[in-house]
C-alpha cells in the first residue's frame, strides 16, 4: 500500500505525498562573524567620523563604543540566527517560521550582498542572511523552480 501519511523532516517540516526536500538552508557562523566584524569596522568609522565632526574630544571612545556594541548586538542575535533554517522542496521553499512560498510564486532570487533576497509575485520579500555561498543557493533556487515550472507544463 502506497504511504497516505505526511513525512516529517529533520527540521520538523511536514512534507506533502511526493514532496522531495532538496536542501536545507543555514547561516553559516563564519560568514555571520564576518559580516558582524564588517558592520563594526563601519559602525566604528561612522561613529568616529561624527563624533570628529562634532568637535567632541572623545572620537576613539565613541568608536570602542560603537565597535563593542555591535559585538555585544551579534552575541545576541546569534543563537536565534543560527536556528532559522529554510527548507527547499522540489515544490516550495518553507521559510523559519513555517510558512511556504511556492517555488512558481517566486518572482526574482537575488544575492543581495552577501545573503539572498526572494520576491515573490505578491510582491512578498524575504531575506536569506549569513548564507555561506548565495551564488549557488540562487543557482539551486532557480534550477528547482525551472524543474517545477517544467513538471507543471507537462
Amino acid at each position: 500500500m502506497s504511504e497516505i501519511q505526511p513525512r516529517l523532516t529533520e527540521s520538523g517540516l511536514t512534507l506533502e505525498k511526493g514532496e522531495k526536500v532538496l536542501t536545507e538552508l543555514r547561516s553559516d557562523r563564519a560568514r555571520y562573524w564576518r559580516d558582524h566584524a564588517m558592520l563594526a569596522l563601519l559602525g566604528m568609522a561612522g561613529a568616529g567620523a561624527v563624533l570628529w565632526l562634532l568637535g567632541s574630544d572623545h572620537v576613539a571612545i565613541g568608536s570602542l563604543g560603537a565597535v563593542l556594541a555591535l559585538g555585544v548586538r551579534g552575541l545576541y542575535l546569534a543563537s536565534e540566527q543560527f536556528k532559522s533554517v529554510w527548507v527547499l522542496t522540489d515544490r516550495r521553499l518553507v521559510l523559519p517560521g513555517g510558512r511556504s512560498v511556492m517555488l512558481l510564486e517566486i518572482e526574482t532570487v537575488r544575492k543581495l550582498m552577501g545573503d539572498m533576497q526572494i520576491i515573490t509575485r505578491a510582491g512578498d520579500k524575504h531575506l536569506i542572511k549569513h548564507i555561506a555561498d548565495p551564488d549557488a543557493a540562487v543557482a539551486l533556487i532557480e534550477q528547482a523552480r525551472t524543474r517545477r515550472a517544467k513538471r507543471v507544463r507537462d
